[in-house]
């Protein structure tokens, strides 16, 4: 019989919201046992950045903030809340792009995108509050891994994802911030092509193809599915980080 690949992908039902000091894996393996979908092995979760910044308390009031002289410059080239743009210079490593309404930066992590990743949406107060991405989402990655290892014996993928923009393409993507146990990118160099034509330069985003297609499910707005379970991907090794798919400034036309 043909083998025709395939994979799966589940919306983990029933996720409540999660609050500052939560235990995110314990709340998803729990979710995920009441679903009937116990975790096996190869199998690979996706994980909406925003649970795990709101567990790591990310979420930061506006009225806290005080904004610098180089905020408040900036928000009046871009007519952006002074606090915000504040916010998003404390979590980036430079500015991108600027202009009226909008604000690209490249963010502490290494990727480039609007506003360091901050975020309004999905969290209480939203018009009073930003929330922040997570701290360190790959180690965060390894550490639910290697969790899930030790509690039940069996090896899985994690990624931990965000939504991003792209340059000349309208609409988000799932891109992925944290990765464990995938490979991050596949360098596809040296093989052969259907007529034969080795492959010069083509490297796959792997782990942003696995957190896109699982945003498929999870969504942005009132959707209420942050974690995905999806089964069938290839989790073979070499893995990777997130950070693997960063590319270098001086290789970057756009940066």
């Amino acid at each position: 019989m043909t083998h025709i690949p395939s994979f799966s992908a589940y919306a983990i039902p029933d996720i409540p919201l999660i609050q500052e000091g939560d235990n995110v894996l314990a709340t998803m393996l729990d979710k995920i046992s009441q679903a009937q979908l116990d975790l096996q092995e190869g199998d690979v979760l996706v994980i909406s950045s925003k649970i795990i910044s709101k567990a790591q308390g990310r979420l930061v009031r506006l009225d806290t903030i005080t904004p610098s002289d180089a905020a408040l410059s900036l928000a009046a080239e871009t007519d952006k809340d002074p606090r915000i743009v504040e916010a998003t210079l404390q979590e980036s490593l430079s500015v991108s792009r600027k202009r009226k309404g909008v604000l690209v930066t490249q963010h502490r992590l290494g990727f480039v995108s609007a506003n360091s990743g901050i975020d309004q949406s999905n969290i209480k107060d939203g018009d009073e509050a930003v929330l922040l991405l997570p701290i360190d989402p790959d180690r965060t990655a390894q550490e639910f891994r290697d969790a899930i290892k030790e509690q039940l014996g069996i090896t899985v993928g994690i990624v931990i994802s965000d939504t991003h923009g792209r340059p000349f393409r309208v609409g988000n993507i799932g891109v992925a911030i944290g990765v464990a146990g995938l490979p991050a990118v596949k360098d596809l160099r040296g093989r052969k092509d259907l007529y034969g034509r080795t492959l010069v330069v083509s490297q796959e985003a792997y782990a942003d193809l696995v957190a896109s297609a699982a945003h498929l499910l999870c969504g942005e707005a009132d959707e209420g599915y942050p974690v995905i379970l999806m089964r069938g991907v290839d989790i073979s090794p070499p893995h990777g980080i997130a950070s693997d798919m960063n590319r270098l400034p001086e290789n970057d036309l756009y940066l």
